[in-house]
């Protein structure tokens, strides 16, 4: 490690990138606990202070997925990965109904994530509101994703050694590269991938990595507060990766006929009002509410069917997203997705 923090901690002048196998043996190293706790402190600043290259995030990512199996799930089901890791401070989670209206639309969707800094509200606070499981290891996820459609991946039940990384950002005081390959982990190595970032730093070398890593199709996004969510009250900036080929476009809401919102009709609630987003999200899921805050659900819902390949545009899933919601499938699904939930078997990590 002495030799790894030497080349990449010089200074801003000298310090060099790590080769793609050097980076897998510092990943190696931290993971398995030869390096020190100051070791990879002192590493993670230099990283940050140095900036990734793609070659390392790319390198990073997929030896951390070498020490956790895949989530099983049935070859052709066509899993969508959303990595939902930001937390937020200023927004509801557009993202939670947004996955159950493409769940009732057909998707297939693996959301993943940890509870997130005290200051940030993470997503499986309003999921454990509103009766969805946030506590299934990784092998009882697949029956899941069959049954329902949609389910969520605790990382520190999945993989402790990177979740245990993310938490050094209280200590730090700083992110560190264990976010962006948080995002990259791809627990059911699927097919698609939807990424939100808002470290305008790793935008560009995430979709890069993710080539690097041979993904087939991924849609990273400038999300709102770093989530996967295109903006309904703002542009959004986006790549698009299919096959080889990375596609830069702007989307608005206008380009689905949808109004320009105001953040107002965005907005969250305190962490002590976790409750009134929960019931926010019911009422959602069963049609009573119109204006931004519902199209800012279906605009997500339809980004994530385009994701799972359905229809040739974010625009023309709208419709079916709308469909899913006015149906009462959306209303359905969620109900679906509470079936149990109190119940739910608690496998611990000896069952992976």
């Amino acid at each position: 490690m002495q030799h790894l923090l030497a080349k990449v901690a010089k200074g801003p002048k000298t310090s060099k990138d790590l080769t793609w196998e050097e980076a897998k043996q510092a990943m190696r190293l931290m993971i398995e606990g030869t390096a020190t706790p100051a070791q990879v402190g002192a590493f993670l600043t230099a990283m940050r202070f140095k900036s990734e290259s793609v070659t390392e995030l790319a390198a990073f990512t997929a030896t951390a997925r070498q020490y956790v199996p895949p989530v099983p799930v049935r070859a052709g089901l066509g899993v969508v990965d959303v990595p939902v890791y930001a937390g937020k401070r200023e927004t509801f989670h557009a993202i939670v109904p947004a996955a159950i209206v493409a769940a009732a639309a057909g998707a297939v969707l693996l959301l993943h994530g940890v509870d997130g800094p005290p200051d940030r509200q993470g997503v499986s606070s309003v999921l454990k509101l509103l009766g969805i499981p946030v506590d299934l290891t990784a092998k009882l996820v697949g029956p899941e994703l069959e049954r329902t459609g949609v389910a969520y991946l605790d990382l520190a039940l999945y993989h402790p050694p990177v979740s245990r990384f993310l938490e050094m950002r209280q200590e730090l005081g700083v992110r560190n590269f264990f976010h962006p390959v948080a995002r990259m982990l791809n627990p059911a190595r699927a097919a698609s991938q939807v990424i939100g970032l808002s470290h305008p730093p790793y935008f560009e070398k995430t979709v890069e990595a993710l080539r690097m890593l041979s993904c087939p199709r991924a849609l990273v996004i400038r999300g709102v507060e770093g989530d996967p969510e295109l903006s309904i009250g703002n542009t959004t900036r986006l790549l698009e990766l299919k096959g080889e080929r990375i596609t830069p476009f702007i989307f608005q809401p206008k380009d689905a006929g949808l109004t320009m919102a105001t953040f107002r009709e965005m907005a969250g609630f305190p962490a002590e009002q976790r409750e009134r987003e929960a019931d926010l999200i019911k009422r959602l899921m069963a049609n009573e509410i119109q204006g931004g805050q519902r199209d800012w659900v279906l605009l997500n819902a339809a980004m994530l069917l385009y994701a799972a390949g359905k229809g040739t545009s974010i625009a023309g899933n709208l419709a079916t997203a709308r469909h899913a919601l006015e149906s009462g499938q959306a209303k359905a699904k969620l109900a679906a997705l509470s079936v149990g939930a109190g119940t739910a078997p608690k496998v611990g990590m000896s069952a992976q």
